[in-house]
């Protein structure tokens, strides 16, 4: 062609710019004929929402691109971080190019199965599930530090497992689908994840450990690491680049690695997967409130079936839902009834009826019976844990006189008092007020402090017990002061009396540890949630199960106002078929889950009117339009009505199907609603 317009330049005798432009046009056509052959086209998915309604574009690419490689994409003006999902044809409109290639080592396809399922089972954009996958500053060039050398903390001497435990081993790891592991306090779970990741690692497979909280990765990272040195721990309270470097480490790993850590860990590239534990699988913590709003349970069961894994969820009282699923479907309930040490003495359990005051003659909160157990502790060198779910100094001050309370403007609940710093603290939003010393209202002098926090436990043990080395645990610690950071002085007993929420309640096995005490059995009864007796008695049992695991003989005191109530009554004896078979009756007849599909919808307003009147016009749509096993309770105030200056009110749908909520998700705006 190209000599065809020279030849005919030259016996027209063109003009030479001409001549150069048709030459010019005929390598474009050349060049757009070569290029259309050997480009190939991909579906990307941007890390932010570009378009309602549209999570993955089609760009065009030169090289060959592998599902889920990491690559910058042009969005309008913008460069955007994207993951490649799949490569389609070649689509009848122009496409794009892709940029560049963020990282060379595309992401295991499990992984990107699992993003797109957790978009697509809980209605959620892809770019706000992959927010949450992938980890931020993608792209930027970290300095890898040298990894730190870890002294054991625990003595290990070798353990050989018992019957039940080895006959657990071989069944979860032949099991097609996910296995319930519930095996009492001191039963050993811990020694079969270890023995199932021996095996996995041994074939050449990674192996991923999911605990509820970042306080229990010391005690489970310095159990797998003394065995495993290729182990990866992963937690929100690393920066930014330590968690990238992580993820890195387990993208490029060239050989199996174990990941330790809480959800999030769930995401970690491991080269070829080879089994998921999830640890304390009942607790709540692995829901995420945030969204996405996913569960890590249903997550892990997923991603076992994309990577072709098996799945365990370890507990000692295993979530009422998932214990009844898995006996209506006869997937696999696998039990350990004996402690590992043949030895354990159980503990001695003393119920303290707070109701009556002839048990607290030397204080108001802490019986005489525990006051006396404290002091014979300390005399034997020994650890006593105090649980106390509730921190601060006191939950409400008010006004004796007039009955005025303090509270925060911006949310409406009571600032709770911290002594230590002498404020008052909202813990919703932060917001943080001076100690009145009077009233404002009727300006009495007489301001109280009522309740009972873990800052006010420790000042009065602190009082009654000048010389004993005490500890609280909980969010108010600094990075220094957490579980995480003075495991080793829990462990060695350099600590005489441990004060913690939750998270002393689960996973320490701590060898001088004598008395475990909680303070006020029943104090999350009240909530208005249907699973909070559930999630009473799980803190009881988890509570009663950090002694009794050897040889000693060891002390649990309950103190509670209700000592008859199932969940009490029953936590307090670790009787789980018992609380198992009396809460599943209460839930039939409510209406609750494992007999129904809860659907929560919240609208967030900055005033009440709005947040009323458009609750109520959303319910009157839905009612209209709902199947008719479709319940709809409300409108009504969310739990915590006003946070951040604006109003919340919801709805709660009941269904015994599904589907049929997720269809009427279609008719809640995509706006205010949540």
């Amino acid at each position: 062609r190209l000599e065809f317009y020279v030849s005919a330049m030259k016996i027209q005798g063109l003009h030479f710019a001409y001549s150069l432009v048709l030459c010019l046009e005929s390598v474009v056509l050349l060049q757009r004929r070569y290029t259309s052959t050997s480009m190939k086209f991909y579906e990307v998915a941007p890390t932010r929402i570009v378009r309602a309604g549209q999570d993955r574009f089609t760009y065009s690419s030169e090289h060959t691109r592998s599902t889920g490689q990491l690559v910058k994409i042009p969005v309008g003006k913008k460069m955007l971080e994207g993951l490649v999902v799949q490569e389609v044809q070649k689509p009848p409109y122009e496409t794009k190019p892709i940029a560049e290639t963020i990282e060379a080592t595309p992401l295991p396809e499990s992984v990107v199965q699992l993003s797109v399922w957790l978009a697509e089972y809980y209605r959620t954009p892809l770019a706000t599930v992959l927010q949450t996958v992938l980890p931020r500053g993608l792209g930027v060039k970290r300095r890898e530090k040298s990894a730190k050398t870890t002294t054991p903390i625990r003595t290990r001497t070798p353990i050989v497992l018992n019957k039940e435990q080895q006959s657990a081993v071989e069944n979860i790891l032949h099991s097609p689908v996910t296995t319930i592991l519930q095996g009492v306090t001191g039963s050993g779970k811990t020694e079969v994840y270890k023995e199932i990741a021996r095996r996995t690692l041994a074939a050449n497979k990674s192996v991923i450990i999911l605990v509820p909280e970042i306080s229990l990765t010391s005690q489970l990272v310095d159990e797998f690491a003394q065995e495993f040195p290729n182990t990866i721990v992963t937690h929100s309270h690393m920066t930014e680049a330590e968690r990238h470097i992580a993820w890195k480490h387990a993208l490029t790993a060239t050989e199996p690695v174990v990941v330790v850590g809480p959800r999030s860990a769930l995401f970690m590239p491991v080269p070829d997967l080879g089994f998921i534990a999830v640890d304390e699988a009942h607790e709540p913590s692995y829901k995420q409130e945030q969204s996405p709003r996913y569960s890590a349970l249903r997550a892990a069961t997923m991603l076992g079936k994309f990577a072709k894994a098996p799945v365990v969820f370890g507990s000692a009282t295993p979530l009422i839902a998932d214990r009844y699923v898995a006996e209506a479907h006869t997937s696999p309930i696998i039990y350990l009834q004996e402690r590992a040490r043949k030895n354990a003495i159980k503990s001695t359990v003393t119920v303290v009826d707070m109701k009556k005051r002839e048990h607290f003659k030397h204080h108001r909160f802490l019986s005489d019976a525990l006051i006396r157990q404290i002091e014979e502790n300390l005399v034997r060198g020994e650890q006593t844990l105090l649980f106390h779910n509730r921190r601060g100094s006191a939950s409400t001050t008010l006004c004796e006189a007039c009955g005025w309370s303090a509270e925060c403007p911006r949310c409406f609940v009571p600032l709770v008092l911290h002594a230590d710093t002498f404020t008052l603290s909202c813990h919703i939003c932060a917001h943080e007020a001076k100690v009145p010393t009077t009233c404002p209202v009727c300006h009495s002098a007489d301001i109280i402090h009522k309740g009972i926090g873990t800052k006010l436990i420790e000042s009065e043990l602190q009082r009654l017990f000048p010389k004993a080395r005490i500890a609280r645990f909980d969010s108010n610690n600094t990075k220094e002061e957490t579980v995480a950071a003075r495991y080793k002085d829990l462990y060695d007993g350099t600590i005489d009396i441990a004060i913690g929420t939750q998270v002393v309640a689960k996973g320490l096995d701590l060898p001088r540890l004598h008395t475990v005490a909680v303070i006020q059995a029943d104090s999350g009864l009240a909530l208005p949630d249907f699973a909070a007796s559930e999630r009473a008695f799980q803190l009881l049992a988890q509570v009663v199960g950090r002694v009794g695991r050897d040889e000693r003989e060891t002390q649990v005191i309950i103190q509670s106002y209700q000592p008859d109530q199932p969940a009490v009554r029953f936590g307090t004896a670790q009787d789980y078929e018992g609380f198992y078979a009396n809460a599943l009756e209460e839930r039939k007849k409510g209406g609750f889950p494992p007999f129904r599909y809860l659907l929560q919808l919240t609208n967030v307003y900055k005033t009440e009117a709005a947040a009323i009147r458009n609750a109520r016009t959303l319910a009157s749509e839905l009612r209209r339009i709902a199947d008719t096993d479709v319940t709809i309770l409300g409108p009504a105030p969310a739990f915590y009505e006003r946070q951040h200056d604006t109003y919340r009110w919801q709805l709660t749908l009941k269904s015994p199907r599904r589907d049929a909520l997720v269809k009427l998700l279609e008719h809640v705006p995509a706006t205010h609603w949540q």
